[in-house]
């Protein structure tokens, strides 16, 4: 289906990129070889080109299209689905040398930036302005802009603030004919036909390049206060979670979900224990933000008192930076702990309408039981996001169990999708999950096939991925 890429096409690259940005060598590529999902997942691209522009990436897909060259785009290799990963060789497409932060507009309220700008980097950026943007996801501080926009990525402020496609309000795309096509712009209006700017974000590589980015933002709130909450079980956790938002009487901006495990793992990971981990079984990280500390208080104090109408343990406040810090440490490195213990470990990311995270949370732990694994649990609870990472035992060789992990992993997607819930919130489908999309959603995948078709004629971008 595919041509490899020969002698020819090096010394054509090498004329688009220059030497130094189009690598070669074995130890090179092997960097570029996997991404988050592990080393199981791996494959070694061709070619690694490291663009540095518009033009370089226009040329370069050019040539791969009219060449029949697959191409692979990469950000930072976050990704925990594969995504990344160059399934078919041929030329990986870095982005890490576009990272600059164009401009930020203060006037229209937005920021342009390049798709490998650190998702952190602009977060500070434009915090020095008095501004916030408010659609980055949990890898923060890894993650570029590119990588969230290509996977929609979510994170622990969804509840209040959306997704990343909330904040995404034009791009400026390379296709792989070469084109170059800007959609929408600084505009948060536009009813003007099909909207394509939507269509890009979540379609991870397989249509197009994003070469340039304006994001949303808004004023960045004065105040920011944590509430730390133990709970003797994970029902009552997870029921009390509706309760802390309609009490509260304004939306938290995060309401995050950990059990005892994650939490322990978490804990000896980053050298920072939770208060009551000998007796709490769950726990919830519940974050407020505004511009009135009397309003924030009073937000937070009923928050509080509905968690202990609903069997909280005891209810922790954080209301300064360090104390805030060390509470979202702990979540932050969440899969970095278990992947300490576990490297091979993959982790889901099915949603579910929140109601119904209970019983969702139920069918995992069956799920575990079935395959006598402990399956460990995080959630975005607020959005019903939940992360669910089977530890493999000690008697299953690490290559014997890459095919259970992921059986584990599709019957909890699918299981999601029975419930009115989709494979991923927010990691997207990449390689690993192939088969939980195409069990959840059939009748969708030929609409999306004939989608690519249209974008992507020759099937080279990011080919492996989704279908």
């Amino acid at each position: 289906m595919f041509n490899k890429v020969d002698e020819r096409i090096i010394d054509n690259l090498i004329g688009i990129c220059g030497t130094n940005d189009v690598l070669i060598e074995e130890e090179e590529l092997e960097r570029y070889s996997q991404d988050e999902s592990g080393r199981f997942y791996a494959h070694m691209p061709e070619v690694v080109i490291r663009a540095e522009n518009t033009e370089e990436i226009s040329k370069v897909l050019k040539l791969a299209n009219e060449n029949l060259i697959p191409v692979t785009p990469r950000g930072a290799g976050s990704g925990v689905v594969g995504g990344a990963v160059p399934v078919y060789g041929g030329i990986l497409l870095s982005l890490e040398k576009m990272n600059q932060i164009l401009e930020i507009d203060k006037v229209n309220l937005v920021a342009i930036a390049e798709p490998g700008v650190v998702t952190n980097d602009l977060c500070k950026k434009v915090a020095e302005e008095g501004l916030f943007y408010p659609g980055y996801p949990m890898s923060v501080e890894t993650s570029f802009l590119g990588g969230n926009v290509a996977t929609n990525a979510g994170g622990s402020k969804v509840i209040k603030y959306g997704n990343t496609g909330h904040h995404i309000l034009g791009l400026e795309v390379v296709f792989p004919s070469g084109e170059v096509l800007p959609l929408g712009g600084k505009r948060r209006k536009d009813s003007s036909g099909y909207n394509l700017l939507n269509l890009m974000v979540g379609s991870e590589g397989t249509l197009g390049v994003f070469s340039k980015i304006t994001v949303n933002l808004i004023p960045l709130p004065l105040y920011t206060v944590d509430l730390l909450v133990p709970f003797s079980t994970v029902e009552s956790a997870i029921q009390t979670v509706p309760e802390v938002i309609r009490e509260s009487k304004v939306l938290p901006c995060a309401v995050e979900f950990l059990d005892r495990l994650s939490v322990e793992l978490a804990s000896i990971y980053t050298k920072c224990r939770w208060e009551y981990q000998e007796q709490a079984e769950a726990y919830l990280l519940i974050q407020f933000d505004g511009n009135s500390k009397v309003q924030l208080e009073e937000s937070y104090i009923r928050a509080g008192e509905a968690c202990l109408k609903f069997g909280a343990l005891e209810v922790f406040v954080a209301e300064n930076p360090f104390a805030s810090e060390r509470l979202w440490r702990l979540r932050r490195n969440y899969l970095e702990a278990i992947k300490a213990v576990d490297p091979y470990v993959v982790t889901g990311d099915a949603v579910v309408p929140t109601s119904l995270i209970p019983r969702m949370l139920k069918r995992i732990k069956e799920i575990g039981d079935e395959y006598g694994t402990d399956i460990l649990c995080a959630a975005h609870a607020g959005d019903g996001n939940i992360h669910s990472a089977p530890l493999r035992p000690e008697n299953i060789p690490p290559e014997e169990w890459q095919s259970i992990q992921e059986e584990i992993l599709d019957k909890i997607a699918v299981e999601a999708s029975s419930l009115g819930g989709a494979p991923s919130g927010e990691h997207g489908i990449g390689y690993v999950k192939k088969k939980a999309l195409y069990i959840s959603k059939k009748r969708e995948i030929p609409v999306m096939r004939e989608v690519k078709k249209v974008f992507d004629p020759n099937g080279i971008m990011n080919p492996g991925k989704i279908f």
